[in-house]
């Protein structure tokens, strides 16, 4: 091939929709675990033909980032069979991704004639749609379920991929679906539950699709976040009775149960889940976190012998399924960061510095989550070796760089303990009013912040106060 043909034939390449166009970035992925998640689907999807088929192509493109294109080939023919099984067509509109595929592997693996061949039957699908559709509804999915299960940068543009197809089809429930989930992923910092989009879209997703349990369940935990017992109970309720073994179903319970304080019945669910889908990093995640907080709850009851030891079992507990978590998801930078702390109070220091250092480094060069980190490495710092100068450095920073999360507002919470402590004891210093000068700036209390800074000044010359003290200062004038 010419290097003009080579030229003319990228440029048509390009211009298609399917997983190699869709900017769907190696280093934003960890293809370990999203191999893992699709494998999982399939088994779970089995018998939902256009479901399955969607599931192969995906597939099949981290198959070709893994280097294995004959595997990427053969799932992608996989996933035309159902399609055509599904539509009894050659020529479908869901056929569209899938010989987008087909054309970029044949492509890179120089079967320039077969690649070809895919893009004269794009060429034919796009023949018998109508001129007046700009876009597809059925690509548009496609594309929102593929951003959803890469990987969490991408869950804003599925949501925005799930509107779009429903502008064009309001009525169609998989789309009502998809746009629940993201919805219920990227929605955070809702007071009030007339203001909530994911509570209403959740609610209209039910409705469209009356038999999907998990549904329900993701609706009834959303709804203990704004006080609805009662109906969340319900919810959850009727979807164990309807699917009492469905790993997705189990797992988002067993999750409803955690957050009501119920640990040992969310454990007991979370492994019955487990059985069925064993490298699920999800749900090893979530039994670490029903093992934490069952540890908690004991530590709060006591600290004698007897229960020490109890709950040295199930820190044990709590590190096994962290490793797996992790050994599933490379780059799952919180349950990195958590098992971390776990190895530090276990006094296991030098694997908890180890492991810290990695996470750093992970969490930077992917810029994701880095005030998680900071969070743990204070907590870390703190509570294992009592070093509370860099505890509150890292729980600044934390704060800085996310306030509003959840980790954020804990920092905040813990910087503000730090101050009362040394009030209580009247070991107030300048580093005391300095923190309470950083929490006020943090909040926008910004003639407080200076009161504190000056404080702070009165007790020693700091620059980084200094600093602070005239921007604020300036910032009122």
């Amino acid at each position: 091939m010419s290097v003009n043909q080579d030229s003319s034939l990228r440029e048509n390449l390009l211009q298609l929709e399917c997983h190699f166009t869709w900017a769907l970035i190696k280093d934003d992925l960890d293809l370990t675990d999203v191999l893992n998640r699709l494998e999982e689907q399939i088994k779970l999807d089995l018998g939902k033909n256009e479901g399955l088929a969607r599931t192969y192509s995906a597939l099949a493109y981290v198959k070709f980032l893994l280097g294995f294109h004959e595997e990427a080939l053969c799932n992608l023919m996989k996933s035309v069979k159902l399609n055509m099984e599904c539509h009894g067509e050659e020529f479908h509109k869901t056929l569209i991704v899938t010989y987008g595929n087909l054309a970029w592997l044949n492509y890179h693996m120089k079967n320039y004639t077969e690649c070809e061949s895919y893009l004269k039957k794009l060429h034919k699908i796009n023949e018998l749609i109508p001129s007046e559709s700009p876009s597809v509804p059925e690509v548009l999915g496609e594309k929102g379920w593929t951003f959803l299960k890469f990987s969490c940068k991408y869950y804003d543009r599925a949501k925005e991929c799930f509107r779009k197809a429903l502008e064009l089809e309001p009525e169609e429930g998989e789309w009502n679906t998809g746009y629940a989930i993201a919805l219920y992923r990227t929605e955070y910092e809702i007071f009030n539950l007339e203001d909530s989009l994911t509570i209403k879209q959740l609610r209209r997703a039910i409705d469209k699709n009356p038999d999907d349990d998990v549904l329900k369940v993701l609706l009834g935990i959303r709804l203990v976040v704004f006080k609805k017992y009662d109906e969340a109970e319900s919810l959850v309720k009727m979807a164990l009775e309807r699917s009492p073994e469905h790993p997705h179903v189990m797992r988002y319970v067993g999750k409803f149960f955690r957050n009501k304080g119920c640990v040992d019945r969310s454990i007991t669910l979370l492994k019955r889940a487990l059985e069925n889908v064993p490298n699920s990093c999800f749900i090893h995640h979530q039994l670490a976190l029903s093992y934490k907080l069952k540890k908690i709850q004991l530590l709060q009851e006591g600290s004698h012998h007897a229960k020490m030891s109890k709950v040295q079992q199930i820190r044990d507990q709590c590190i096994y399924h962290l490793e797996k978590a992790t050994s599933l998801n490379s780059s799952f930078i919180s349950a990195m960061s958590d098992l971390a702390l776990q190895y530090g109070e276990r006094r296991d220091m030098s694997r908890a510095e180890e492991l810290f250092e990695i996470t750093f480094k992970t969490a930077k060069e992917k810029n994701d989550n880095l005030h998680v980190i900071n969070f743990y490495y204070a907590e870390f710092q703190l509570h294992c070796l009592r070093c509370e100068a860099l505890a509150i450095k890292h729980y600044m920073e934390c704060l800085k760089m996310s306030p509003k999360s959840v980790e954020g507002k804990k920092s905040a919470y813990n910087l503000k303990k730090i101050t009362e402590k040394h009030i209580h004891r009247n070991t107030v210093d300048g580093n005391t009013h300095g923190i309470l000068g950083f929490l006020h700036r943090e909040k926008g209390e910004k003639r407080q912040a200076i009161e504190c800074y000056e404080k702070a000044l009165s007790y020693a010359d700091n620059d980084e106060y200094l600093s602070n003290l005239c921007a604020l200062r300036l910032s009122l004038q």
